[in-house]
């Protein structure tokens, strides 16, 4: 497809070792690389703390509603980027910088699409006041929050970066260099970043339903990354969402350890997230449609 020419430049590099079993050795290696690191961090932190301290942090990581839950927590996930990385370079011997595109397109295409999306999400804010507008709850105090907003920006970004390099910069590109059909890499990598997402034990009835908006957000992604040539579109697409839904107005319990103002409820209230589910999904395709806009100029 011609709107998907651009996507060569991130699966030229790929096919010199698209072969399936080198893929599934590679998701192997990222998983135990993953995996891994994130029982090193723990287990570094069980030598040097006290115990009551150890289990006090576990708490807070599981819970994420304070800053320091949250911050760790994001953070961790970095491990999923470093396995992607691993994978790239010892098993596809694979530059790991290929996974990106190339530098200076994907500086730019970040830059255009995160302001363009900023931008939507701000005049969105700013319409005629929405159903909960009046009854959000305070969350961080706004000095605090000011003063870590830095260090959520950094989490936000080690947190969306890695995802999307293992989803959508080392999966797709693979998949896209064995596949020339893009049903295939964009499909499968979407429906794997959707099982990621379903969590029965937090959104109960609705787990479905959230699985399969991560879904839709995931092909969101993974068309942009392949309309663009870079992972620059996806990781600014993913990150501005996340900053509205983790350090702005998050839900309320869970994850909201960052947040300057929290819903008033949170993700186990199954009928209010069921009634916010669709706009959150429209969300996603105006996002998507005004990422593409800003990409064409």
């Amino acid at each position: 497809m011609t709107a998907y020419r651009p996507f060569r430049l991130l699966t030229d590099p790929a096919r010199p070792s698209a072969a399936l079993w080198r893929l599934t050795l590679g998701l192997l290696v990222a998983l135990v690389v993953m995996f891994g690191l994130s029982r090193a961090v723990l287990a570094l932190a069980r030598a040097s703390l006290e115990d009551d301290s150890y289990w006090a942090l576990v708490a807070a990581l599981e819970r994420a509603d304070t800053p320091l839950g949250l911050l760790g927590l994001l953070t961790i996930m970095g491990a999923m980027g470093v396995g992607a990385l691993v994978a790239c370079e010892h098993v596809h011997r694979r530059p790991v910088s290929t996974l990106f595109g190339p530098l200076r397109l994907f500086r730019r295409q970040f830059l255009v699409v995160a302001l363009a999306v900023s931008m939507l999400h701000i005049g969105v804010a700013i319409l005629p006041p929405w159903p909960h507008a009046q009854t959000l709850q305070p969350g961080l105090p706004p000095t605090l929050w000011v003063s870590l907003l830095p260090l959520t920006l950094v989490a936000l970004l080690i947190q969306t970066g890695s995802e999307e390099l293992l989803f959508r910069g080392y999966l797709q590109s693979q998949l896209g260099a064995r596949f020339a059909h893009p049903v295939v890499w964009l499909s499968v990598p979407s429906a794997l970043f959707a099982l990621g997402h379903y969590a029965p034990e937090v959104y109960g009835e609705n787990a479905l339903a959230v699985m399969l908006w991560a879904g839709a957000f995931g092909l969101a992604a993974a068309d942009l990354t392949a309309r663009a040539g870079s992972l620059g579109p996806a990781i600014a697409l993913h990150l501005v969402n996340n900053i509205a839904a983790i350090a702005l107005v998050s839900l309320s319990g869970e994850m909201s350890g960052l947040a300057l103002y929290r819903l008033p409820f949170g993700a186990d209230d199954s009928a209010a997230i069921a009634a916010i589910l669709p706009a959150d999904l429209a969300m996603i395709g105006l996002s998507w449609l005004t990422a593409r806009i800003a990409l064409a100029r």
